[in-house]
């Protein structure tokens, strides 16, 4: 213990000898939050269970004995701890029958969980009815005239099932040149899975199936299943038809090996043909059938919102979030266990979110104020905050930006330290300029090929412009370094995420967390009592979105 406070103290000093202006967060603290969100009593904190009330009573809890105010909804006059959120759920009554017609006759059933992962329709119908719908290959379903980029060319795929490949066309380029439409193995939000469901829509598309490989997914088939085949969610859309199919589902490689190959078709070769800007879509000669009933109903989950109000600034806003949700209850592991715990994800960013209030509240007011934003689903596709970010309770105009945090570290203090993607924004300065003076390097995120910054509840702000990162603890550990720092994150990916086993620890070092803590509290204590107002860089995507308010700023 001597050792960690050693470590500690160093890192909340300066480069130039002075202290950060951050409190020393107590290790024991964040992990007894993470231990009780993650414990079998909170049962995964599933959306829309009785868990959900259980965990918001907790945050609000936590909230109100740390000192903070309500900052969610106003009703008859009164500032609520929450912000109600509305969303549609769908779920199978009983699993889909699923077969599809190879060319020469045979039917080829496959089965939820095993050989597909089908997901309850999120586009208003309540049942699935397909019926022998034709199978064609899209390569990597992606339509962007920006990169001179059309996997469709002219075809009418209105009504067919598109079969086509997870992340971009560059992913799995070999050979000079490595970097091609797509920027190389960074993942662009052409590579998401929701980009491809929602251009199959836009295309009158009757179903997507995304071929699952483990490496462009970044995950395994375990993760699929456990995601895709439970209750499924979405905001409530006027229009739910323009964004989702009526079928929409991934399936296992060799399934599609097997398909191609009943076409005459190697599908390694067609893998190479969709690297290719002259790919055209390829008829599989198959077809498919799908039936299933779902039960489809709105329910109102929530977003838990506690605020410290500037004393100055009151009207702009710096927010600190992150998602309270996991899976819940699910299908058993191979140890019988049923409740996906969550105790990483997310438990250690509640955990942060809550004592970075707490910090905050014990310190003077800020010039700016201070939103403690911990949001709903991010589970089901970011939907809280989304919600958040088409309904914000405080105006984006004079929000600051968000920092955001998602699965935390527990192997102890790094050397270094991420964030999510390969974003480009004046806010990762001021990051790595903190973090310089608490003596340690900013690292670039070393798998962007695995879409992390479209996979965290940022994403949602940065498309109505707000500038925000999603913070990721460093791989080069004090103990161990990266070799060790590596080897935990692939463990973690391969057997924990998604999965029962996200369940704490008692070995789990939170030391490294504190660090963090203390990073991301200088940061925003700088934000919260200056006029900075970081934005994208000017060739960013976000940028222009960010820019229509400046008049707001000044």
């Amino acid at each position: 213990m001597r050792e960690w406070r050693l470590v500690l103290a160093a890192a909340l000093l300066g480069s130039a000898g002075g202290a950060l202006a951050a409190p020393q967060f107590d290790p024991q603290r964040l992990s007894n939050h993470v231990r009780i969100l993650g414990s079998n009593a909170y049962e995964g904190r599933g959306v829309a269970t009785r868990a959900e009330g259980k965990t918001v009573d907790y945050l609000v809890g936590q909230f109100r004995a740390a000192g903070l105010q309500p900052g969610g909804d106003i009703v008859r006059g009164k500032r609520l701890w929450t912000q109600a959120v509305p969303l549609l759920r769908s779920e199978f009554t009983a699993d889909p029958q699923v077969t599809v017609r190879l060319p020469d006759g045979r039917l080829l059933p496959l089965v939820q969980r095993e050989q597909i992962a089908v997901r309850s329709p999120m586009d208003g119908s309540k049942s699935l009815a397909i019926s022998s719908a034709p199978l064609v290959f899209v390569g990597y379903g992606v339509t962007a005239p920006e990169r001179g980029w059309d996997d469709f060319k002219d075809v009418d795929v209105r009504g067919k099932i598109l079969v086509l490949l997870i992340n971009d066309p560059d992913f799995e380029a070999t050979g000079a040149p490595l970097e091609g439409q797509f920027g190389g193995k960074a993942m662009t939000y052409y590579g998401r899975w929701t980009y491809k469901y929602e251009e199959a829509a836009r295309r009158g598309a009757a179903g997507v199936m995304i071929v699952h490989e483990t490496d462009p997914a970044s995950y395994g088939w375990n993760t699929v299943k456990n995601s895709n085949t439970n209750s499924m969610f979405d905001i409530v859309r006027d229009n739910p038809r323009g964004v989702h199919t009526p079928f929409e589902s991934w399936i296992q490689r060799n399934v599609a090996k097997d398909i191609f190959a009943a076409a005459g078709l190697d599908f390694e070769a067609a893998k190479a043909a969709a690297r290719r800007q002259d790919f055209r879509p390829i008829p599989l000669n198959a077809s498919l059938t799908a039936t299933g009933t779902a039960r489809s109903s709105v329910i109102t989950s929530k977003n838990v919102a506690a605020l410290l109000r500037g004393k100055r600034h009151p009207n702009e806003t710096l927010i600190y979030s992150a998602h309270w949700d996991h899976l819940g209850i699910g299908q058993p592991d191979a140890k019988g266990d049923k409740i996906y715990n969550g105790a990483i994800d997310n438990g250690t960013g509640i955990a942060q979110l809550i004592e970075q209030a707490r910090a905050f509240a014990r310190e003077p007011r800020s010039d700016r104020s201070i939103l403690f934003l911990a949001v709903t689903a991010e589970e089901k596709g970011l939907l809280g905050s989304e919600y958040y970010g088409n309904h914000p309770l405080y105006p984006l105009a004079t929000t600051v930006a968000v920092l955001n945090t998602d699965s935390m570290g527990v192997q102890g203090p790094a050397r270094d330290y991420s964030i999510s993607g390969t974003a480009r924004l004046g806010l990762l300065d001021e990051l790595i300029a903190d973090g310089t003076r608490q003596g340690r390097r900013f690292t670039a995120d070393p798998h962007p090929e695995t879409g992390g910054f479209y996979r965290s509840d940022h994403f949602s702000m940065a498309k109505v412009g707000v500038p925000a990162i999603s913070f990721k603890p460093g791989l080069d550990l004090v103990t161990g370094g990266i070799s060790r720092g590596e080897a935990w994150a692939k463990d973690y990916t391969t057997n924990m995420y998604h999965q029962p086993a996200d369940e704490w620890s008692p070995q789990w070092d939170f030391t490294g967390m504190a660090q963090d803590a203390a990073l991301l509290h200088s940061l925003g204590k700088r934000l919260a009592n200056s006029r900075l107002w970081p934005n994208w860089s000017n060739d960013s995507e976000f940028r222009a979105v960010r820019d229509r308010t400046a008049a707001l700023r000044r």
